[in-house]
């Protein structure tokens, strides 16, 4: 494992992360000089990749329900969304790690990354940044004219939340404007154009990311503290089980009335009610993580952390079964 900066198994990129899962793909398959930059992508914690696809897939299956259209090219929005899901998110947590160098040297979880551990150069992650940022261009100019401009108009939020922990207490908000976006990319996609029912979709995730990643930065609230670096968690302290509870409330509503406005008044009944239960369902996913949380253990942080996955999937079977009713 790398523990400083230039250590010879940084540099040659033997040496894990400290918050990676073992015996991930990356440390166990993927050619040694590639690992440092798959590190630099996260592409060994797969679950940023999770937070940032799935508002893509709800907005494009509830596009489909607004306008009851379902053709082939969908298929390839969602998988296009997955590859760009992929390539945007390595190259924010690689902008991500430029910007935060020198911090994440000062804190235990994140000071065996490449770029502070030295593994890999200021000058290579720009390059590396670019060169997923082009990939991930490529395919978004397959998508209609709307969501083109969605998907350049993201890059804004994406460049400010590394900086946004400098200078507000609620950096979470700047990461939930930048990894929900995909809900009113993969709904224009679809649809041709923006809706109110897309508007409430994002609004939704934001209010997911709001819970989800204030749980995750319980983790760092100590370190977090010692060098000055602002987050919910810090702001909410012992507080923060109420405001979790106004963020799952929030979520569920949001996404409760995106449904209604997407299906009402063309869709049969059955659709609605069906479409309906899927943020009810992911409510009581979120409900359960607040029951386990212990927000002075970070092992149990991380682990709920990740669990939203599970909690973002939820909503994508009972919306695409909604279609076929």
């Amino acid at each position: 494992m790398a523990t400083g900066n230039g250590t010879p198994e940084a540099a040659n990129g033997s040496g894990t992360v400290a918050d990676a899962y073992t015996g991930n793909w990356v440390d166990r398959y993927a050619p040694a000089p590639l690992r440092p930059y798959f590190r630099l992508s996260r592409l060994d914690r797969p679950i940023g990749t999770w937070l940032l696809l799935l508002p893509c897939w709800w907005g494009l299956l509830l596009g489909m329900g607004f306008d009851g259209r379902v053709s082939w090219h969908d298929l390839w929005i969602a998988v296009g969304c997955a590859i760009g899901a992929t390539l945007m998110r390595g190259a924010g947590c690689t902008w991500n790690d430029i910007t935060d160098r020198h911090i994440d040297g000062s804190v235990a979880r994140t000071r065996s990354r490449p770029i502070p551990s030295g593994a890999v150069s200021v000058p290579q992650a720009l390059a590396w940044l670019v060169v997923q940022a082009l990939i991930a261009f490529f395919i978004l100019i397959t998508f209609d004219t709307a969501a083109i401009i969605l998907g350049i108009v993201a890059l804004a939020p994406v460049a400010i939340y590394p900086f946004a922990k400098r200078f507000t207490w609620w950096p979470q908000i700047f990461l939930g404007i930048a990894f929900n976006w995909g809900a009113l990319l993969a709904f224009a996609a679809h649809t041709g154009t923006l809706a109110w029912p897309a508007v409430a979709l994002y609004l939704a995730g934001m209010a997911w990311t709001l819970f989800y990643d204030t749980i995750y930065a319980h983790q760092d609230k100590e370190d977090d503290a010692l060098i000055g670096v602002k987050s919910t968690a810090r702001l909410f302290g012992d507080n923060t089980p109420r405001w979790l509870l106004a963020f799952l409330v929030g979520c569920v509503a949001l996404m409760t009335l995106a449904i209604i406005t997407a299906y009402l008044p063309g869709q049969s009944p059955l659709a609605l009610v069906v479409a309906l239960a899927a943020p009810w369902a992911m409510g009581w996913h979120l409900s359960w993580q607040m029951r386990k949380l212990e927000m002075d253990d970070p092992d149990t942080c991380l682990m709920l952390f990740r669990s939203n996955r599970n909690a973002g999937l939820i909503p994508v079977p009972f919306l695409a079964v909604a279609l076929f009713l």
